[in-house]
Order: C-alpha cells, then sequence, then structure tokens
C-alpha cells in the first residue's frame, strides 16, 4: 500500500493472459492496458521465464514502458511484478538487478 499510495480500497491487480505466445511488445501493451484501465499492478504468470518468442530482457523493458506510460496518463503510482526466475542463481540475480535498475 505504501508503494503504490493505496489506502482505504482493495488493491486491484491481475496476471497477464494469455501467459504463452505474446510478444514482449504484445505483451508490455497487455499490461499497459490493464494499468490504464485501473488495474494498480500486473504479473507475470509463474512460467513466464524467456521464451524465444519473448525473451525476459526484451519483455522486461515494455513493462517498464508500459508502467511509465500508464503512470504518466493516469497520475497513479502503478506496479508489475517481473518473473526474474532462471536456470541458475547468477542468471536470477542477473535479471533482478536489471528489473531494479529498470525503476
Amino acid at each position: 500500500r505504501d508503494k503504490l499510495n493505496k489506502y482505504g480500497r482493495p488493491l486491484l491487480g491481475c496476471t497477464i493472459k494469455p501467459k504463452l505466445g505474446l510478444s514482449a511488445k504484445n505483451y508490455g501493451r497487455a499490461v499497459y492496458e490493464c494499468l490504464r484501465g485501473g488495474l494498480d499492478f500486473t504479473k507475470d504468470d509463474e512460467n513466464v521465464n524467456s521464451q524465444p518468442f519473448m525473451r525476459w530482457r526484451d519483455r522486461f523493458l515494455f513493462c517498464a514502458e508500459a508502467i511509465y506510460k500508464a503512470q504518466a496518463e493516469t497520475g497513479e503510482i502503478k506496479g508489475h511484478y517481473l518473473n526474474a526466475t532462471a536456470g541458475t542463481c547468477e542468471e536470477m540475480i542477473k535479471r533482478a538487478v536489471f528489473a531494479r535498475e529498470l525503476g
């Protein structure tokens, strides 16, 4: 609540669907549409990772763009929970650090 500055009502969020098959750009668009439409946050499904059609770095970048755009248009703080899991701890930390640097 403190990070989103939302009090006195339930927080509204969803998992982006379809979870597989979208390009990173289209996935980011889905995040934007949800946040612009009134949700407080969105999240990756647990099996959204890094597929050939949607690499993790591209997904992170498009999601960050979606969040900042929705925030600018609504005047509200928005969020997205990125799945940073990977095959090794080192790769997972690399992804988490990249996500943190995006804001």
